[in-house]
């Protein structure tokens, strides 16, 4: 009868020095009531999915998080939000990409799981079909923040001025949330919501939607991630955590590791994950100076954190 669940909302330069302890607060008060959303769901005996989807949910509609209602805008100054779900007991996902007007993108990536023949839809035809399937919508101002348009200003003031887009500033390079959770009949899910890269180029794909990279569950363990999605994506970082638990004999903490502390940080990438296994093990590595995250593993061990040193 294990249960666990673990989270994040995003990863980068999170240093003390540079949040005002009212910020920590709202960020530390988010982060639990994503955490205690999905942790209802297990303990009153809900599926692994379902209760991924409420993590996200909650992350996906408060605006401190990129996902959702916080999300970041392209070089065109809109916002092009991608989700993706995955259910470890089948096997089974589904995902979205270039969401312009959907609440909650992550019961999108669900209600194409379920819904379709197929496992991605993407733009005007998956917003058609989250229309047909009664999923809130809303209007452009819904998810507008004045810190993201903000980023928005300063991040084009940069390129304009010959800045690389690979040298995008830590603060505006990451952003997506997470959750990953085993529930009491040995079922395993994963979920991951992002509004992408502060101006990325519009139709950019990142590593959310893509199954085996930045989202990934099977009988053995399961992952999301958030960090620079195209190195996660060459990494397939989601499958290859998953493939060292399999055929290395590796537990869920070294799998983490070797690829995010590893073989992601050697191409170059940043970020972190939020993984758990069939045991209730939760490993939440990083290879920055912070990533939000949370979790309640199999022994009910319970962790907010925030920083590296938490």
């Amino acid at each position: 009868m294990t249960i666990a669940l673990a989270l994040h909302g995003g990863a980068g330069t999170l240093r003390r020095q540079d949040m005002s302890v009212e910020q920590e607060r709202e960020y530390r008060v988010g982060l639990e009531r994503a955490l205690e959303a999905g942790h209802a769901v297990l303990r009153g005996g809900g599926s692994a999915l379902d209760a991924v989807c409420a993590c996200v949910c909650a992350l996906e509609d408060d605006p401190l998080f990129n996902a959702g209602r916080g999300s970041v805008y392209n070089l065109d100054g809109k916002q092009e939000m991608e989700a993706a779900v995955m259910d470890g007991s089948r096997q089974d996902a589904g995902s979205a990409v270039g969401l312009a007007c959907v609440q909650n993108p992550v019961l999108l990536a669900r209600a194409v799981m379920e819904g379709t023949p197929h496992v991605t839809l993407g733009y005007a035809a998956a917003e058609n079909f989250a229309r047909s399937s009664g999923l809130a919508m809303q209007p452009p101002e819904y998810f507008h923040t004045d810190k993201r348009w903000q980023a928005l200003i300063l991040e084009k003031e940069r390129l304009a001025m010959g800045g690389a887009e690979e040298d995008i500033p830590e603060d505006r390079k990451h952003g997506t949330v997470g959750a990953v959770a085993l529930d009491a009949q040995g079922r395993l899910a994963a979920a991951t919501s992002t509004g992408g890269r502060t101006a990325k180029w519009p139709g950019r794909i990142g590593d959310t939607p893509v199954i085996g990279a930045g989202t990934w569950a099977d009988a053995h363990c399961a992952v999301s991630a958030t960090g620079h999605g195209e190195y996660f994506v060459r990494a397939a970082a989601g499958h290859e955590i998953s493939a060292r638990v399999r055929y290395l004999g590796e537990t869920l903490e070294q799998a983490c590791d070797a690829v995010v502390r590893g073989q992601l940080l050697t191409m170059g990438g940043t970020g972190g994950v939020a993984a758990v296994d069939r045991h209730g093990r939760v490993a939440l590595p990083f290879n920055c100076e912070g990533m939000y995250r949370a979790a309640i593993d199999g022994e009910g061990r319970r962790l907010v954190a925030i920083y590296a040193d938490d």
